[in-house]
């Protein structure tokens, strides 16, 4: 059977008539005709029968228009579903996010205020390559020609409490709280594992305290005076407890960068290339406010 057989019968079908069907379809009749006996030649049973000046369904001509009907339309139907599809996937945009992960969520709410077509699927995989754009603190391997490569620096203070001989400082080392208690994000985070390195860089073997997943719990835990510990510039929460300061640290250089990767991997790659130059100002716009606004808070 060939799909042009069958749109024939179905045209046949709906008019009762071949002439008609072949002057909504734009053929020759005969070729209608053929294409008809054609068909019933294969399955090996009339389609229609004579009814006057028309011809009608047989038995078998109606049970096979039921059976073929719903898979035509839905045929008919996939042009439109496979754009749709395709205006799906470039309207979503893969994010890997492995640093700054609450101020990148602040970025998306505020652009999908300007695109609320943009769907974005989110993921937190440091071993996974596949992405559209990716938020990280290191560049893992070398761009190719057609991915875009931001980086921004980002200085790590020590957050203490506001309180004893804590509060008459302007800066501070390492060396300064080697016996303080350390609160720390979890081990599996990579922001822990820069600091370890701080630590490493400073000689010091630290004393961690608490550890903890959330930034929220660290900030509540400093601010009870019950340790000390790292907190990047700009990009996490904002400090809201005036128990709390952020102290540039002297004796090592505690600072990281964060990259922002976009590959071109769509046919129209607009979306996400907007989406990563967005990003990109929101970054530096939160930098740019933090450094105006670097105080006890």
């Amino acid at each position: 059977m060939e799909l042009t057989q069958l749109k024939y019968f179905l045209a046949v079908a709906k008019n009762q008539h071949v002439t008609r069907a072949a002057s909504e379809l734009h053929v020759a009749q005969p070729a209608v005709t053929q294409a008809i006996h054609r068909l019933e030649d294969e399955l090996g049973v009339p389609l229609f029968t004579a009814k006057g000046r028309n011809i009608v369904l047989s038995p078998y001509g109606k049970y096979f228009y039921e059976k073929l009907q719903p898979l035509i339309s839905a045929l008919n139907e996939l042009p439109r579903e496979l754009r749709s599809l395709a205006d799906l996937e470039n309207n979503t945009i893969y994010l890997n996010v492995l640093a700054a992960s609450n101020l990148i969520t602040q970025a998306i709410i505020e652009y999908q205020r300007i695109d609320e077509s943009l769907h974005i699927h989110l993921s937190q995989n440091e071993h996974s390559d596949f992405y559209d754009i990716s938020v990280t603190t290191k560049v893992s391997r070398k761009p190719n020609d057609k991915e875009k490569i931001f980086v921004c620096r980002e200085e790590i203070f020590l957050a203490v409490p506001n309180s004893g001989n804590f509060k008459d400082m302007s800066c501070i080392r390492l060396q300064d709280v080697k016996d303080q208690g350390f609160i720390m994000l979890s081990g599996a985070k990579i922001f822990r594992r820069i600091c370890d390195r701080f630590f490493q860089q400073a000689g010091i073997f630290p004393k961690i305290f608490f550890e903890s997943d959330t930034t929220s719990a660290i900030q509540n835990m400093i601010a009870a005076n019950m340790g000390v510990g790292f907190w990047p510039d700009f990009s996490w929460e904002r400090l809201n407890s005036h128990r709390v300061k952020l102290l540039p640290i002297t004796d090592s250089e505690c600072s990281r960068d964060i990259v922002i990767s976009c590959k071109h991997n769509k046919t129209d790659n607009t979306k996400t290339e907007a989406f990563y130059h967005f990003l990109v100002q929101y970054i530096h716009a939160a930098a740019k406010n933090k450094s105006e606004d670097k105080s006890t808070v």
